[in-house]
Parts: C-alpha cells; structure tokens; sequence
C-alpha cells in the first residue's frame, strides 16, 4: 500500500508512519519546508498548493494536519491559526483527490468535540453537532472533505478522543503533576472522557483504512471515563494521591474559554468501529494507562 501522509511529524502521525513502514508500506509525508528525503513532498496547504502528481500511484492520503487546541489560551488569534491549520490542509486534500480522480480512501482527521459537552447523554456517530467553538470547528473541518466526497472518494472522518501516551498529550502533562502529589478532579469530575491509547488509534486509523466504512467515525475506547475516574486511575499507578481538585472557577481564570471543553465531555462510544468488526488492544482504563506510562 501506498501512503499520502499530512501531519506525519505529530503524535499521531509519526506513530502511524512509523507502524506502517514497519510492515512494508510506502509512506510519501507532505512537509511544508523543503523534503529533506526521498519519502517527502512539499506542499503549501495555507496557499491550496499540492502538486498533483504526489497522488499518482497512492492508495490513501491521511491529513492528520493541526495546530494542538490545548497548546496556549484561546484568543481570537488562536482560534484563526486552529481552524486555518486543520480546514487548510484538508480542503487542499480534497480538491487534490478530486481533481486527480483518484486516491479512492481519504481519512482525515476530526475530534470528538464535534458532539460539544453531551453531559450523561451517550453518543455514537448519529448524534448531531455540538454547540461551541470546538464543535463547530469540527463541523467545518468534516465539511472541508466535501470535495473528495462529491468526487466519489471513501471518505472518513476520524473523531478522535483524548489520545493517551507518556510522550504526548493528555499524560505527558498530568504526570509531572500527579507526582508533585497536587492533582485532582477538574470541576465537578463528573465529565466524561472519552479516551483511546496510542496503540489502537493507529491500528484503528490502520482498520480503516482497509475496510469498507465510510463518514464520520468515532476513536475511542468503548467506556469513556469520568474525569475523576481518570485522574485517581492515573495517580493510584503512579503511587501517589489525587486529593485536590481544580475548582471550575480557577479554570476559567486560568483557561479561559478553553475551560468550557475542560469543564465538559462527551460521554462518545465508537459504535462504527466496533460494529465493522475493530477489536481494540486496551478496552479499560487501567491497562491502557499502564501501556501509556511505558510508551
């Protein structure tokens, strides 16, 4: 199989590279600066520039393009640079793979915000669109496929959870201060989180890619954890305590409106996947936050 990777230096990205190669695929990554390998291509998603010929041969292109939306406070500046960084690339994509006829997979990337804050009520992929800035720029970043849609292309939209993993994300910066022995809840911690190791968001993204499943498709653990669930779990393996919690007013001094995504959940259960036939690897809480902690 020939890969089109986008966003192959993130997280997810580089794991997903990095296990397909492994198993002898093709991986042709889209940078922005000049390639530095034979496996790269430059590409100006900010401009829609991608030249055509990239895609001749390829059996998939995968944009997992974006700026983290946990990375710095949300200013109007911010949220421009979040939505130019995932509806960029993506658009790009599209228009390329309708234009070229060709490949016939696009997965692109999306997030499980898109159901906004679901409280106790459990979602899969026929629920509708959440309201707030994070949902809607879910829905406009699903929509950017458009093109390749219309063109005939197996469209996913990946909605991803919180992806766990100690060399990103989520756990990378809870640990430092789990073992400080000052973490807590966040607000109430009755909001769920919906979560899926590393592991099986690449074998996910890898199962999707080979079988018949199409539209938007949630990527999760099949029991989403409450957030207080979440941060005892996390601080019972690591030996230390979680007695104090964060209040939700604290966070929204210190978060601002990103607080309102903190302070929220989606209760999402990935019933596309599960139906198609994915078995993941860490269907619990515990024994994926023991594969985190050791990868």
């Amino acid at each position: 199989m020939r890969v089109v990777l986008a966003g192959a230096s993130g997280l997810i990205g580089t794991a997903l590279r990095d296990s397909l190669r492994g198993d002898g695929h093709a991986v042709t990554s889209l940078v922005r600066r000049g390639p530095a390998s034979a496996d790269e291509r430059q590409w100006s998603p900010r401009d829609g520039e991608l030249d055509p010929g990239i895609l001749t041969g390829a059996d998939a292109v995968v944009c997992l393009s974006g700026a983290g939306v946990a990375d710095r406070r949300w200013t109007s500046s911010y949220k421009q640079t979040l939505r130019a960084s995932r509806l960029d690339p993506v658009s790009t994509l599209a228009r390329a793979v309708a234009a070229s006829g060709g490949p016939p997979v696009f997965l692109a990337a999306s997030a499980i915000g898109y159901y906004g804050d679901t409280g106790e009520r459990q979602v899969d992929e026929t629920a509708g669109c959440g309201q707030g800035f994070l949902a809607e720029l879910c829905r406009d970043w699903e929509a950017a496929t458009a093109p390749a849609v219309d063109a005939g292309a197996r469209v996913v939209n990946l909605r991803t959870g919180i992806v766990l993993t100690r060399s990103g994300g989520l756990v990378k910066r809870l640990v430092p201060i789990v073992r400080l022995g000052v973490a807590g809840r966040l607000g109430s911690g009755r909001q769920f989180i919906p979560w899926i190791s590393l592991a099986d968001e690449v074998a996910a993204i890898r199962f999707l890619l080979e079988h018949d499943v199409s539209g938007p498709v949630n990527l999760a653990a099949p029991v989403p954890a409450r957030n207080a669930e979440f941060v005892s779990t996390l601080a019972r393996l690591l030996h230390r305590p979680a007695a104090i919690p964060v209040p939700a007013f604290a966070m929204k001094i210190a978060l601002g409106e990103l607080a309102q995504d903190a302070l929220g959940g989606q209760r999402a259960v990935p019933s596309k996947l599960l139906a198609a036939g994915f078995s993941p690897e860490h269907a619990d809480l515990e024994s994926a936050l023991r594969w985190a902690l050791a990868h």
